[in-house]
């Protein structure tokens, strides 16, 4: 018997699921499909050892946008983020850089390596807030198209230049060099420390292929000054249970509106006739039909996998194909048997927030070079979180889970071999240049498991395995993203719509793509 629906939501991330509980909320009769046994994509939590429970891709919560958890009552439907309120990063002789949340204690300690930038931060930060609060709300407009911004757009436009006009000259300055400068650079003019600048710096290089001293990579920095947790301003969190709460979450709030959910369901196609989405092809051949279809995958997936090109405009064929994916970023999941003892570490207080392997500006541009030419790095920027110190549920008693993003890696590199041993030289040269650190490392491991850009691609699905559908550089944002003139969520199919992280505004566990796709297809009146 055929299948019919309102809505078809290709891909069970978060974005697609937020999609999906929009659309039931309004009403429509939804169904999701996911290619795997679990819904999340990158927010996932899985078992891959007894009792270790790893967040496999995705870590941390902290762009989650506030309306979405609002909306759709995600704290009634299992989210429950714990705050994560310190960074440490150990240096190599031997010293430490801590950095509080609490004013009093951060000035303290950043005032033992420098008196000018423990009255610097404060006002640099102070800065920052200001711009993103500025900028802030560009992150719920509909990109226009640029060329030909209608009405509606026009009106986008005016108001973004309002509130950019709300700036001082000062800040207004500052925006521009933001925009424009790399992020040591830009750093340099208000912070002297190395070790300081370094830990701000790597804000970024999330995700890209780019290093701390690439022109462009300023603006990430101000990206993270746009989060939010539960009101509190660029707070960042672990989910309890991993960042697959977050996904189960926005699961269950769809399912409580009337979506379906169906795993291991891969499409393989979109039904396309006369130029309209009337359904999608099961791997398989099983047909499933529906007025509007909703994709949450990355846009290469989403255009050159699910379409044949000749439904589309040549330009946009073109422009897909340009798109910069480049992952860049890998992760190493252990299983310890007990705790890790950092040589450095003055207060073991501190695994229980983020521990940051950059100990100087040098150190990080030096792991962008060992990778742009396509390897990765032999020592490499971690960031390191013990999920474990704050949700004891995630691994057996006095056991202990550790997860490790890791920068740089590339989606190929053949110098190492085959994948196999492309991963086994990755992995070791991640966990040799931890153990620089922790000295116990080695001894403690119990399981691991190991992640590069292409694993990615294959486990996750993500295009060359870039987390965040697509790096987030300048050309890539707004109404570019994916596309000048398909940034507004829709495509040239008609009732066939984007919503995944690679449109606007972009990646991390925002879902803000899921929520205005479907915002759009309902103004549609699909």
């Amino acid at each position: 018997m055929t299948q019919s629906y309102d809505a078809i939501v290709i891909g069970g991330g978060h974005n697609g699921l937020t999609c999906a509980a929009y659309l039931a909320k309004a009403g429509r009769k939804v169904l999701v499909l996911e290619r795997r046994y679990l819904v999340g994509g990158a927010a996932v939590t899985e078992e891959k050892f007894p009792g270790f429970k790893y967040t496999v891709c995705s870590y941390v919560v902290s762009l989650l946008r506030p309306e979405v958890i609002r909306e759709l009552e995600l704290a009634k439907h299992g989210l429950q983020v714990m705050p994560l309120d310190s960074y440490w990063v150990p240096k190599e002789d031997g010293d430490q850089l801590a950095m509080y949340a609490d004013p009093a204690s951060l000035r303290e300690e950043v005032r033992r390596h420098s008196k000018r930038d423990a009255e610097m931060i404060p006002k640099y930060n102070q800065m920052m807030y200001h711009i993103a609060n500025a900028v802030k709300p560009i992150l719920g407009y509909v990109p226009p198209n640029p060329a030909s911004p209608g009405f509606r757009g026009a009106r986008t436009l005016s108001d973004f230049g309002k509130h950019l006009q709300s700036l001082d000259k000062k800040t207004f300055h500052q925006l521009s060099k933001i925009m424009t400068m790399s992020a040591d650079d830009f750093l340099a003019e208000w912070v002297e420390t190395d070790v300081i600048r370094a830990l701000m710096g790597i804000n970024g290089i999330i995700g890209t292929k780019l290093g701390v001293k690439s022109p462009g990579t300023a603006y990430v920095l101000l990206h993270h000054y746009m989060g939010e947790l539960d009101g509190a301003f660029t707070a960042w969190g672990a989910q309890k249970g991993g960042t697959g709460g977050v996904s189960n979450a926005i699961a269950n709030a769809a399912k409580s509106y009337g979506a379906e959910i169906r795993c291991n369901a891969s499409v393989e196609r979109v039904i396309v006739n006369n130029g309209r989405a009337v359904g999608v092809v099961l791997e398989g051949g099983e047909e499933i039909y529906a007025k509007t279809i909703a994709s949450g995958a990355d846009p290469y997936v989403t255009f050159r996998k699910l379409l044949d090109a000749k439904d589309l405009p040549d330009e946009l064929v073109s422009a897909i194909d340009k798109f910069k994916f480049r992952g860049s970023s890998g992760k190493v999941n252990l299983a310890l048997d007990t705790a890790p003892k950092f040589s450095a570490m003055t207060d073991p207080a501190f695994l229980r927030g983020m521990m940051e392997i950059c100990p100087s500006v040098d150190y990080v541009e030096q792991a962008y070079d060992d990778a742009k030419y396509g390897a990765f790095s032999r020592r490499p920027y971690i960031d390191v979180d013990i999920p474990t110190m704050v949700d004891p549920s995630m691994a057996p008693p006095g056991k202990h889970v550790m997860s490790c993003f890791v920068q740089y890696a590339s989606y190929n590199m053949p110098e190492y071999g085959d994948r196999d041993q492309q991963r086994d030289a990755f992995g070791n040269a991640v966990i040799d240049t931890l153990s620089e650190f922790i000295p116990n490392l080695k001894d403690i491991i119990l399981h691991k498991q190991v992640l590069t850009p292409w694993d990615i691609e294959q486990e996750i699905g993500l295009t060359e395995g870039n987390i965040f559908g697509g790096e987030l550089t300048l050309d890539q944002l707004f109404f570019f993203r994916p596309a000048a003139g398909w940034a507004d969520y829709r495509t040239p199919i008609r009732n066939y719509y984007q919503c995944g992280s690679g449109v606007h505004p972009g990646g991390g566990i925002t879902s803000g793509p899921g929520r205005l796709g479907a915002l759009e297809i309902l103004r549609d009146g699909n």
